[in-house]
């Protein structure tokens, strides 16, 4: 398989189940309705390990472009891929987020409340104060590469592939590697999601948040434009600081 189209397959995953479970818990008249933070924080930390092991063994599995830009700038990634992967991952998370939209449809138009809609395709802060917003993203994301790199140290068999013309590319997978990014991913949704809604990834919220920008949803109000750079390059900033930070001390 193609490393791009396993980018975007993987991505589409993330995006279905993890935005999947917000549209449960926040929409009207789901079986899942009001059931919590902590079913959206399981479900996408279950996502992101689906994701993985989906095409974690083509791709190393980045699904997001923080982690692919931080790696690639931490030289651990060949950066003449990271355009392709980063538009692969965009493009995943659009489609996941349309198939989001396809699965809840009639919930979409039994819905009435704006921000409840927004939240099911991206991220909005609990307090608006856009500087905090942004270093909260930072943190976040800084604490996703280095771990997930830590996770994926050549002493925990690390993925490594060969592609055809001999790049090599790097992974955080491995035979347990999907699972605990999972529980990682979990964690950090519990522990530093409150203020964000931890994007964390720039595809995850950009993907989604133009497809809510186009889709005809009789009371889904505004995509809060204004805001979504900050889950965009906040994660980006940390990413790269994640992946210089690891690279320093390992």
């Amino acid at each position: 398989m193609n490393v791009f189209l396993a980018e975007f397959i993987g991505t589409t995953i993330l995006i279905l189940l993890g935005n999947g479970v917000v549209a449960n818990v926040l929409l009207n008249r789901t079986k899942g309705n009001n059931s919590g933070w902590i079913v959206i924080t399981t479900s996408w930390g279950l996502a992101v390990m689906v994701g993985a092991y989906s095409v974690g063994w083509v791709s190393g599995a980045h699904l997001n472009p923080a982690l692919t830009i931080g790696l690639a700038v931490a030289g651990l990634f060949p950066k003449n891929l990271v355009f392709g992967y980063v538009v692969s991952q965009i493009l995943g998370a659009m489609f996941g987020q349309i198939l989001v939209y396809l699965t809840y449809k009639r919930h979409y138009d039994e819905t009435t409340d704006a921000g409840s809609i927004l939240a099911t395709f991206s991220t909005g802060p609990a307090i608006r104060d856009f500087k905090w917003n942004f270093i909260t993203e930072v943190i976040g994301t800084f604490l996703l590469v280095f771990g997930l790199l830590a996770i994926g140290h050549a002493n925990n068999q690390a993925f490594s592939a060969t592609l055809p013309n001999g790049e090599i590319i790097k992974g955080f997978t491995g035979v347990l590697g999907p699972l605990l990014a999972g529980f990682f991913i979990w964690s950090i949704g519990a522990s530093l999601g409150g203020p964000t809604g931890y994007a964390i990834n720039p595809a995850r919220d950009l993907g989604p948040r133009i497809i809510h920008a186009i889709l005809p949803i009789s009371s889904k109000g505004e995509s809060d434009w204004s805001y979504s750079w900050i889950p965009v390059l906040g994660p980006i900033v940390g990413g790269i600081i994640g992946g210089l930070v690891y690279i320093s001390v390992f």
